[in-house]
């Protein structure tokens, strides 16, 4: 018996290592509110049982590579947002399995960050790989019409093209010009950060 407790402990650390397993009940955001889920591993499973997002609420992960999110009842309302990135101008990939029973506008931004020149940075952000899927017995989420209801919107471009190297490097040339002798009070980073990163997937699916 102890042999078979001792085997059960070590398989559900070997499942948990390196994933962050989060239950809630209920998670209600009011008007503007947001919701920010940034401590724990890179990795992490959500399960939320009701989920009331009011207008032009938001939940963000940040340092996370990739969540996975289970909903079994979602209000959504207009305006709504769900976005994430890692700590390296990546976003963060999302598994989302969902109930519908209202929704308004929802977007989930997963774009890559653009690489800030001159200081310690990373390279321009690739786009998120996005999974949404809805069970058909709710609301079927359109992509159509954004000002209509049950309005769904995913953004996985990559970062990096909305930089112009001439300008950036003009910038760092203009730094370096002014900088005291050795370069010294010159960030040491990055100069510049080259091609943009890869845009990220969409899937929005019914179950």
């Amino acid at each position: 018996m102890k042999y078979i407790l001792s085997l059960a402990l070590l398989l559900g650390t070997m499942l948990s290592y390196g994933q962050q397993v989060e239950h809630i009940s209920k998670l209600e955001l009011g008007k503007k509110d947001k919701k920010v889920f940034n401590r724990g591993d890179s990795s992490m499973v959500l399960k939320i049982d009701t989920l009331i997002m009011k207008d032009r609420s938001k939940i963000e992960f940040y340092a996370k590579k990739d969540v996975k999110m289970e909903i079994g009842y979602a209000e959504i309302g207009k305006n709504v947002v769900i976005t994430g990135q890692d700590s390296k101008n990546n976003a963060t990939d999302i598994n989302m399995d969902v109930k519908f029973n209202k929704l308004g506008s929802l977007f989930v931004i997963a774009r890559g960050i653009d690489a800030f020149n001159g200081t310690k940075t990373h390279p321009n952000g690739d786009g998120g790989d996005v999974v949404i899927l809805y069970d058909p017995t709710g609301i079927k989420p359109q992509s159509s019409d954004k000002k209509a209801n049950n309005y769904l919107f995913v953004d996985v471009q990559e970062g990096g093209l909305r930089v112009n190297p001439t300008s950036e490097i003009g910038q760092i040339y203009s730094r370096i010009s002014m900088a005291q002798p050795g370069l010294r009070g010159m960030p040491q980073g990055q100069i510049y950060s080259g091609s943009p990163g890869k845009k990220g997937s969409v899937v929005i699916e019914g179950k």
